[in-house]
Formats: C-alpha cells, sequence, structure tokens
C-alpha cells in the first residue's frame, strides 16, 4: 500500500504510558527489524509537524471499532486544522484483534493470564518484565 511507513512513538508528557517512548521504540524495532521499508521514530510533538519535517501528507492510523473510529475520526479533523494539507487513512484491523485492548491485555498479563496469542514474544516478555519489576517495587517491608 505504502512504498515507506515511518512508526512514529508519541512521547506526551501528558498522557502515562505502561513502556517509556525508548521501551516502545525498541519492541517496535525489533518487530520491525526485517522490513527495510519501515522506520521507527520517537517524537515529542505534533504528529502533523512531524509528518511536515519528513515531506508526508498521509497519516495512517489503525481502527478496530466504531469507538476507536470516532475518537480517531476526532483527531483527524483536530490535525486537519493544524495542517490541511495532511490526510488521515483509516485502515481496520483485522479480525482477530478487533477486541483487544492494551489495558485488556496489561490486565490479563497482570493477573497471571496466558498473553501468547495476543502479543508478539517481544511484548509478552517486556510486559513479564515489567510486572515482575512493578511488583517487587511494591512489596511490603
Amino acid at each position: 500500500m505504502f512504498d515507506q511507513i515511518e512508526v512514529v512513538i508519541a512521547a506526551n508528557p501528558q498522557k502515562k504510558y505502561f513502556f517509556s517512548a525508548q521501551e516502545r521504540f525498541d519492541m517496535i524495532t525489533s518487530l520491525v527489524a526485517d522490513l527495510n521499508n519501515v522506520q521507527v521514530t520517537i517524537w515529542h510533538g505534533l504528529i502533523v509537524d512531524f509528518a511536515e519535517k519528513i515531506d508526508v501528507n498521509i497519516i495512517l492510523r489503525g481502527v478496530r471499532a466504531l469507538t476507536d473510529f470516532d475518537y480517531e475520526f476526532e483527531l483527524s479533523m483536530m490535525n486537519r486544522a493544524l495542517n490541511p494539507k495532511i490526510e488521515t487513512v483509516f485502515l481496520p484491523t483485522d479480525q482477530e484483534y478487533i477486541v483487544l485492548r492494551s489495558s485488556a491485555v496489561k490486565e490479563a498479563a497482570l493477573f497471571g493470564g496466558d498473553i501468547s496469542d495476543m502479543v508478539p514474544p517481544v511484548v509478552a516478555d517486556a510486559l513479564r518484565t515489567k510486572i515482575k519489576s512493578l511488583n517487587s517495587t511494591h512489596l511490603p517491608t
């Protein structure tokens, strides 16, 4: 569909992420390592500014359901108001992942559930490691 894909890791200090921008960068970079046409970047700003900086006019967003579409559509309208040259293309997920939410995967992992069919092995390993470190820092002394 595209000759080149830029995966942008948001580094928004207003949001609370389970994994840091660097951790997300490392995981995604390992997942796309064999794809020569995919680059991964951490960005500390507006996505439309990144798109303009690298001279692209299409933002690709994945959607699972109508609730995702509602949010993503509003975001695309905001992006268009910020930069009218930017178009957003919505790509529906594979049906296999339609009910998968990151919060549900994290919750399953927190309670020791098997998430191996829900996320790539590198992500499952990172979740287990992060949960272990969180549990060890919250143990009563």
